[in-house]
Formats: C-alpha cells, structure tokens, sequence
C-alpha cells in the first residue's frame, strides 16, 4: 500500500503549536534568565557567565550522545514521535525550576542557579531534537517538507515572540506581595500553557518516512556527521546570531535605563509575530531564489538597518521600533533558511554514507542554538561588567546607557557580518541537492554497493564523486 507524504493542514497546525509550547521556555530562558539571576537571585553577572558556559561544554557531550542513540532506536510510536510525549512535563518542571527564587546563602544560590540551568538544557535537547528531526520524517517530498520547516520556524520564533510579549505582563500582574517580581506565578501560567501546545502537537503529528533498512549503529551516526561538511558551515552561520543573542539579553536593561519603561520590551515580541508572518513568504521567494542567496541579502539588510539606528539615535521611539522591526524580519528569515538548509544536508550525508540519520544532524541545531544563546546571555553579564553597570541601581549612568544602545545597534551588525563570511563558503546549494537526491533515488532502486565516494564534497555532473 502506497502511503500519502502530503501532510494535512491540522497536523501543520499541530507542529506548529509544538515548536510555539516548546519555545515558551526557550524564550523565557534565553530573554530572562540572566536578568532573573543578577536582579532577583542576586548573583554576580560573572557566575552566571560561569553557569552558561559550563552548561554549554556539558551540552557539547550530551546533545550529539543522545542524538546517536536516537538515530539507532525505532518504537511502536515512530523514530522520534514518542520523545515528544515525555518531554513536555520535563520541560515544564525544569523551567518552573529554573525561575524559582529559592531563600538561601549566595553560594547555594549560585549551585541552585548552576544545577537548574544545566539540567534545563539537557532536558530541553529531549525534545527540540525530536521536534526538528520529525520534518525529515512527515514527508520525502521537498515541497511538503518545506512546509513543515515553515510551520516548525515560525512556531519557534512565535513562542519566542510570546514569552517576550506576556512574560513582563504576567510579571508585572503577580508582582505585588511577590519577593522575586513575580517571576515564579509568571512562569507558571505560561508553561501551563506551552505544556498544552506540546501534549496537542504529539497527538496530531504522524511519521510517513519509512525507517533504512538497514542497522544504523552509533559509531555510523558520528560517522554521518563527521562527513557532512555543508552542515559545519550551516552551523557556523547560525551559532553567530549569538551577538543578536547578546542584544536579546540587553533589551530588558536598555528599556528600563534607556527607555524608563520595562514593558517596552514586550514590543520586540509583538515585533517577532509580525517577523513570523512575513516569513510565510519564505517559501515564495525560495521559488526564485537559492537560499544561500536569500541568506547573505538579509544578513546584508540587517548590517544597513543596524547601522542607520545606530546614527539616529534612539530618542524617537517610532523610528527605533521601526528599525528594530525590519531587523527583526531580515534575522527571522535568515533563521528559516539556515533550518531548511540544516534539512538538504541530511541527505548530502547520507550520499556520503549510505546512512540516514536525521536526529544527529539536528543535534548540531539544537546545540548550536542553545551554545548562541548560552554564549550570548554569558557575555551580557561580561558585557554589562565592562560597561560598568550596577545592578538594581535606580539609575545608570550616560556611559552605561549608551552602551546599552551599542548592544543593541551596531553589536549584531558585527555578527551579520561575521554570519556572511561563513555562508559564503556554503556551496551545496539547490542545484547539488537536486543531483544528490537523483543519486540516492538510482541507489535505492537499482539496489548497487555502497562505494563511500573519495573526494567529500565534490559532485561532478555524472553524480559520482
């Protein structure tokens, strides 16, 4: 019987709505969490500096070990399906954790703060390497597929854009009578509700790809990685919106200082749905365009907007919004494009390898961004520190704020640059992935041995290498 690879419109939805559950917590965690240690826990900007990049080494062990082990297990749920059962009240219970002002001496403050950090990222990989593995899955056709990276994108940075909008809202309501500025209660209604998203998104979304035929061990998953060469530079790109991430991580100071006001930082959220809207455009302009192209242009329109807000200033709080909003749009879709890239390269390694195996190369996207964001939030605190800003001060002084501004201008213009250069030596574009797939289609059906071509990362128009 011959199985439809088209994926219905509710099952979009329902991922979609995952990766919105799923991104509460990431955005809470990669907005928030540092300004929750330095102003409600109390700690040093250093420690938590210290906590992020411990947490990262450990990451760089856990995520790709987990995603091997994926790689080699099949249940009566599919290849990835049944971890996206689990993962949602794990994820719910650490964050809950994480945001808990626990009334104790600094140093078990700081081992507190170290324990729930670390274990956040290690439970979270349980569940976004299922999530982005699952698109590989749901269709082995392209178009379909693109549709689900489309709705899996902009469900992530959709939730991103909500913890951003509600977050200090909720915040702010709980407040009164709250000993940790209502952080906890917040946190509380808006897992609650990602939870919900997540249990929903499980139910409803279906694996279609059948699972290789043949044995796939954990010495072939790191094997698969190591060949796949486009993939590095995919995640180089991606890991240096780790300077937008440092500006992320300075918005909440820069509105309260700058600004006078804390809820402005709700408008990057609204800024970030309008950005997940117009990324449904994405699949239009990949018609005409390659995305290694679409990539390097917006990166290109983020430096030029960057750049103008840095030279006008921020005293005209339209014109900011304005230019903080375009920028948001140019680095959401570069977003999308690295994603869809990260998915033609499965198959670049499985050309290289005879081997499939999906959950170790989203591992590298799963680290990758969790090691920008980590990275990101352990130089706000470095960054705040050499600006010489003082924690929960009434007011800062004019140097500091404009450093505040420099944070949030002309620093992620230095990283859309640095984004450039990697992607420039990308070059599996749409033009090589057509041919690997040709390749791949004549091996399955001819049934011919494996050879492991000689030369990686060089296919010549007869397809072989």
């Amino acid at each position: 019987m011959t199985i439809s690879m088209k994926i219905p419109s509710r099952e979009l939805w329902s991922y979609f709505g995952y990766g919105l559950g799923q991104c509460f917590s990431f955005g809470l965690v990669g907005s928030f969490i540092n300004y929750f240690y330095t102003d409600v826990l109390g700690i040093s900007a250093l420690a938590a500096s210290t906590i992020f990049l411990v947490a990262r080494a450990w990451d760089a062990i856990h995520d790709p070990l987990f995603a091997s082990v994926m790689d080699t297990i099949q249940t009566r749920f599919g290849k990835f399906r049944h971890f996206m059962l689990l993962a949602p009240f794990l994820i719910t219970l650490v964050t809950l954790a994480s945001f808990y002002n626990i009334d104790a001496p600094m140093g078990t403050k700081i081992l507190y703060a170290g324990a729930t950090y670390i274990l956040w990222g290690t439970l979270y990989a349980i569940s976004d390497i299922p999530f982005w593995s699952m698109s590989s899955v749901m269709s082995s056709e392209p178009k379909e597929r693109t549709k689900a990276v489309t709705a899996a994108v902009l469900g992530v940075n959709a939730g991103i854009a909500c913890a951003s909008i509600f977050f200090p809202r909720l915040t702010a309501f709980f407040a009164p009578g709250s000993g940790d500025h209502g952080y906890f209660m917040a946190t509380v209604v808006m897992m609650v509700i990602g939870l919900l998203l997540m249990i929903n998104g499980f139910w409803n979304i279906k694996e279609r790809v059948p699972p290789s035929s043949e044995k796939v061990t954990m010495r072939d998953t790191f094997h698969n990685l190591k060949n796949n060469r486009p993939l590095f530079f995919v995640l180089a790109a991606f890991f240096f919106c780790v300077l937008h991430n440092i500006a992320n991580g300075i918005y909440i100071y820069f509105f309260i200082y700058n600004m006078g006001d804390g809820a402005l930082q709700a408008a990057i959220g609204v800024m970030g749905i309008l950005a997940a809207i117009a990324c449904l455009t994405a699949p239009l302009l990949t018609r005409r365009y390659k995305k290694r192209s679409l990539f390097i242009v917006l990166c290109a329109l983020d430096i030029v907007v960057r750049v103008i807000l840095w030279f006008s200033g921020y005293h005209n709080m339209t014109w900011l919004f304005i230019l903080l909003g375009l920028s948001t749009v140019f680095v959401m879709m570069s977003n999308l494009f690295t994603s869809a890239m990260i998915v033609d390269t499965i198959e670049y390694a499985e050309y290289k390898t005879n081997k499939r195996c999906a959950a170790i190369t989203f591992s590298g996207q799963t680290f990758t961004g969790k090691m920008s964001v980590a990275v990101g939030g352990g130089l706000v605190g470095i960054f705040l520190t050499a600006i010489h800003y003082i924690p929960q001060a009434a007011h800062q002084t004019e140097s500091v704020m404009n450093g505040l501004f420099f944070g949030i201008s002309l620093l992620p213009a230095i990283g859309s640059l640095i984004r450039i250069g990697f992607m420039w030596f990308f070059d599996f574009t749409e033009d090589k992935h057509a041919e690997v797939l040709a390749i791949l289609e004549q091996r399955r059906k001819s049934g011919e041995v494996f050879e492991e071509p000689q030369q990686p990362g060089e296919l010549l128009p007869s397809g072989r290498a």
